[in-house]
């Protein structure tokens, strides 16, 4: 992505190039520090999922429906057709909420990437593991094929439109504590009323843990990513106009 750290260092390094001056390079090389540093990739995830806390199932009101968002499935090497998730956590909470009685109403997005055709709907994935792990089949949705947020909620107040018993379309929505303000807008702005519960926290409990860890303070690949993908969010959240 262009406007991600490692595409404006590049930019910055074209514009070298053909500028042939030095505070281009220099440029470049402190926003690659700043970008690898684990303490700072650290407060941008703080940033993100703040005030956000994990909850306990007993705050949460019973609702019309648990509402999973897709989290991304991928194949590993080898002739396995086993599949990957990249976040459990979703399901796994989606599959807690529903055994602590909070709705009768499992609902998994169908979450597709079009550069890998060859998976399934990450909602067919989900209901087939729901059902291998007790729950009922007549219990378990999930959504037409969806590949990004406002699609996710678009599908999900279709399919709560096909319930004529739903007087008030109220879901628990789980999703990563990062993505949850963006999807809380969204899915608001579909006029569906949303009880968040946030999983998947990218920062540890205490910042001061990682202010004592002296691997925080080096640059890395991985706190370069993780700035990436937090900046990635961001620019989701002015798009969506979703700070709040």
């Amino acid at each position: 992505m262009i406007f991600s750290p490692l595409g404006v260092v590049l930019i910055l390094l074209l514009v070298f190039i053909f500028r042939k001056k030095v505070k281009f390079i220099y440029s470049a090389f402190i926003l690659l520090l700043i970008f690898s540093n684990g303490l700072f990739s650290d407060i941008l995830w703080r940033l993100l999922e703040y005030p956000l806390k994990r909850l306990d199932y007993s705050l949460l009101a019973p609702s019309d429906g648990i509402v999973v968002l897709s989290g991304g499935l991928h194949l590993p090497p080898g002739d396995t057709k086993i599949i990957e998730w990249y976040d459990p956590d979703r399901f796994l909470a989606g599959i807690d909420l529903y055994k602590a009685n909070k709705s009768n109403r499992l609902i998994f997005t169908g979450g597709i990437n079009p550069l890998t055709p060859e998976l399934p709907p990450e909602g067919d994935v989900f209901i087939k593991e729901a059902i291998s792990m007790g729950l009922p089949k007549e219990d378990l949705f999930t959504t037409d094929p969806v590949n990004n947020t406002l699609q996710e909620a678009k599908a999900i107040k279709k399919l709560l439109n096909n319930d004529s018993s739903l007087i008030q379309k109220r879901v628990i929505l789980v999703t990563s504590a990062f993505h949850m303000k963006r999807a809380k807008k969204v899915f608001e702005g579909e006029g569906i009323s949303v009880q968040p519960y946030p999983v998947d926290f990218k920062s540890n409990k205490s910042f001061f843990a990682s202010l004592r860890n002296p691997l925080s303070w080096m640059p890395s690949a991985s706190s370069l990513n993780k700035s990436s993908n937090a900046i990635r969010e961001i620019i989701g959240r002015f798009i969506y106009g979703a700070w709040r």
